[in-house]
């Protein structure tokens, strides 16, 4: 009779203890689960072709927005057997150059942001010409079927912008500072004039230099300083909300300060009443169903949206939603 050493005899016996202790119905349940995800962990869900699908952004360098755009792109991306690409250029002739790079590769969808829609309409044309299926994402909904895109994938900027007006209103805010870090953005431009159209005060518009954060600072605190009736702060990026509240202190000012977009920090500022409000727009969202649309469009030539863009927000959020956020926030996918 075959003998075991003790430390064999003792694993074996914890393993049996832990395979019987699942046998209940949530605990078998769980382990089975667990051993799903396991096994499925960095596997396509299936088999059609490794397709090449390129994501061209007009992000800058650092910004944590993108960061989660590209974790929900890779999700989709590992599930439907794609090879995903991604590059960014803030400049836009830069990011149109990085499109043309993708058509030259033949790669077999491309998705691509339209915030300066003029200098990427060429691109994105010869990428039709190509035969390249385009979906466009998160800015550019307005000229995404003109361009020849498949569908728009992002939250509508204006209705956006007229969700905080809204918001102010309920607030009883008076006068508000909408501060546009990117010039030319035709998105930004649009969230400003949104909240200028349902808001019942006045919006000033305040421009400064996003890649500079210190300058931003010390914009933001000299018009709170300039004039003491602005009650409200709106920034158009969840990076500047910290920022904003650094201003707000350095001026004296008690405006609250909300912001578009949301991150860990920005969660964190909202659940302990730094933060009046945040508008999200589901990035992570955005680049899951960006690559699955593509994927579903080879595959099967289904197109989502009827020739109107597929809303992932806006959606407010507040101190009430902010805990169950948090969480969300801190794993990169919220």
């Amino acid at each position: 009779m075959a003998r075991f050493p003790t430390w064999v005899v003792i694993a074996l016996t914890g393993a049996l203890s832990l395979s019987l202790a699942g046998c209940s119905s949530t605990g078998g349940k769980r382990a089975e689960d667990a051993r799903k995800a396991a096994a499925a962990q960095g596997r396509a869900a299936v088999n059609t072709p490794r397709w090449t699908f390129a994501m061209i952004t007009h992000s800058g360098d650092g910004d944590t927005f993108w960061d989660i755009v590209q974790s929900g792109a890779k999700q989709a991306a590992v599930k439907d057997n794609i090879n995903f690409l991604y590059s960014h250029d803030a400049e836009a002739q830069q990011q149109a150059q990085l499109v043309d790079a993708a058509v030259d590769k033949k790669v077999d969808g491309i998705i691509v942001t339209l915030a300066k829609p003029d200098a990427l309409k060429a691109a994105v044309a010869r990428a039709e010409r190509a035969g390249i299926p385009v979906i466009t994402v998160n800015s550019g909904s307005a000229q995404s079927k003109a361009y020849g895109a498949l569908t728009h994938v992002g939250q509508d900027e204006t209705v956006a912008g007229e969700a905080v007006g809204q918001e102010l209103n309920e607030r009883g805010k008076k006068k508000v500072l909408c501060v546009l870090h990117e010039q030319g953005n035709v998105g930004h431009e649009q969230r400003c004039a949104g909240v200028a159209k349902t808001f019942s005060g006045t919006v000033e518009n305040l421009y400064v230099n996003g890649t500079n954060m210190p300058d931003v600072q010390a914009a933001i605190g000299a018009g709170l300083q300039a004039d003491r009736s602005v009650d409200a702060v709106v920034t158009l990026g969840a990076p500047y909300a910290d920022t904003a509240v650094k201003a707000r202190t350095d001026a004296g000012s008690r405006a609250e300060v909300d912001t578009f977009d949301l991150n860990a920090k920005v969660a964190a500022e909202l659940k302990d009443g730094t933060l009046g409000f945040a508008v999200d727009q589901q990035p992570y969202l955005q680049g899951y169903q960006a690559v699955d649309l593509l994927w579903l469009y080879k595959y099967n030539g289904d197109v989502l949206g009827g020739g109107l863009p597929v809303l992932t927000g806006p959606q407010i959020v507040t101190e009430d939603q902010a805990a169950t956020l948090e969480e969300y926030t801190k794993r990169g996918t919220r």
